[in-house]
């Protein structure tokens, strides 16, 4: 892959390249610790909320209709995703990103205190869980494109590459360390891990107010309605970022597993929050070990062939699971799923990342959350559906076979991608 000139690259002969790792960047390191904390506390804060509606669902409803409402959560949260990424993007290439990202971390702090208030009441109703969760999906569509956007500005362009890496890496600690805590939390009470959340928001705006380097796009041209036109031309004709984002839509909309994990806890692998917990961070777990190992030795050839494969062994692991009955097997098949899954998303990460200009990047990163936000929202609505309908372990295998079948299709419709070598 050849990459275009980027007016925010280092203007510095070979010899004078900044070669630092990326988290010896000030900037970037009080971005990536913000991201931390702020994925530590939403993600603890996500596990008590699906735990909380599952449990409230089975006091009067059966496990399959109890999936159902887990899957509503997802649904509630995709419909106000949907509706506000792509105007999130316009917003993140027009004004300040680093205040973007500020305004919306606060403003999640006021919902976790939303949420810590609603688990005061003794028999809530569901449609104020589902409510909170609709605005909770309304500010994760303006966070993301703005968010991923400050990124590429705050590191030399020759180490974007490990810097998704090092980026991807806070994620997936957060998602570790979340779930396992969170699961903990709600074993006292689901109030806990929303005051937490509401603290760690709090820390991660305070960090990203610290940024001293510019974040500010470039001056946009036109109206908010050609610049959308533009964003969406670009991503439709370049094939390389078109599939790739298209193809995690797909696969992951399809093997949503992660949607199942209370009612495999709770009514097949019989634990208690403590398990829910782990299991729901042994993606995370597998992640995070790939993403340090790509930070130090990143993916350099055959970039399509490593996307393609890190999905298919993504929807094997999503099988082994559906027909596990054991915790521990459950918990490794969930360990190779995320490992899998970061491969997928280091390989597509940096390949929109190197091709979309500066002027651009929240827009197209505005569309590549949706489809992201798509996969895992309505993914869970998804697999929520299947299981009512042909219950819990065949819905698992459904997404794992459907998972497979994308990757093979998604192989014969970009024949680019897949033939994508170097990430440069």
């Amino acid at each position: 892959m050849t990459t275009p000139a980027d007016p925010m690259a280092p203007n510095l002969p070979p010899q004078q390249e900044d070669n630092r790792h990326p988290l010896q960047i000030p900037d970037f390191r009080a971005f990536w610790i913000s991201r931390l904390a702020g994925v530590l506390g939403t993600s603890a804060q996500s596990a008590a909320i699906a735990w909380q509606v599952y449990e409230i669902a089975r006091r009067t409803q059966g496990v399959a209709e109890s999936a159902l409402y887990v899957g509503l959560i997802g649904l509630a949260q995709f419909i106000t995703l949907f509706a506000f990424t792509l105007p999130a993007g316009i917003v993140a290439d027009r004004y300040d990103r680093k205040k973007i990202v500020s305004v919306v971390l606060l403003l999640q702090l006021l919902l976790s205190l939303g949420f810590f208030a609603y688990s005061f009441i003794p028999h809530p109703p569901f449609w104020g869980l589902f409510a909170l969760s609709a605005v909770l999906g309304a500010l994760r569509a303006f966070s993301a494109p703005a968010s991923s956007a400050i990124g590429p500005m705050l590191v030399p362009k020759h180490i974007l590459p490990q810097a998704i890496a090092v980026n991807s890496m806070a994620f997936q600690a957060g998602l570790i360390v979340g779930p396992a805590l969170g699961g903990v939390l709600v074993g006292i009470s689901p109030r806990f891990a929303y005051g937490f959340c509401a603290g760690l928001c709090l820390l991660a705006a305070v960090l990203i107010m610290t940024i001293r380097a510019p974040t500010l796009p470039d001056a946009p041209s036109g109206s908010k309605t050609a610049m959308l036109k533009e964003g969406m031309a670009y991503i439709w004709s370049n094939k390389v970022i078109l599939g790739a984002i298209s193809l995690d839509l797909f696969a992951v909309l399809l093997g949503g597993a992660i949607a199942l994990m209370p009612i495999y806890v709770k009514d097949i692998l019989h634990a208690g929050p403590e398990m829910f917990g782990i299991l729901r961070a042994s993606p995370a777990i597998g992640a995070i070990v790939t993403s340090f190992i790509l930070s130090y030795r990143p993916i350099r050839r055959n970039a399509g062939r490593w996307m393609f494969g890190g999905v298919a062994v993504f929807g094997l692991s999503t099988i082994a699971f559906g027909v596990s009955e054991m915790i521990w097997v459950s918990i490794i098949s969930m360990i190779v799923l995320g490992a899998a899954d970061m491969i997928s998303v280091y390989v597509r990460g940096t390949l929109v990342q190197i091709v979309t200009p500066n002027h651009m990047r929240g827009r197209v990163a505005s569309v590549s959350y949706l489809f992201i936000g798509a996969s895992n929202e309505l993914g869970e609505f998804e697999t929520g559906v299947m299981a009512r309908l042909m219950g819990p372990v065949n819905a698992a295998l459904f997404g794992g076979i459907g998972s497979l079948i994308v990757t093979g299709a998604w192989m014969k419709l970009f024949p680019s991608l897949y033939k994508a070598d170097r990430l440069e």
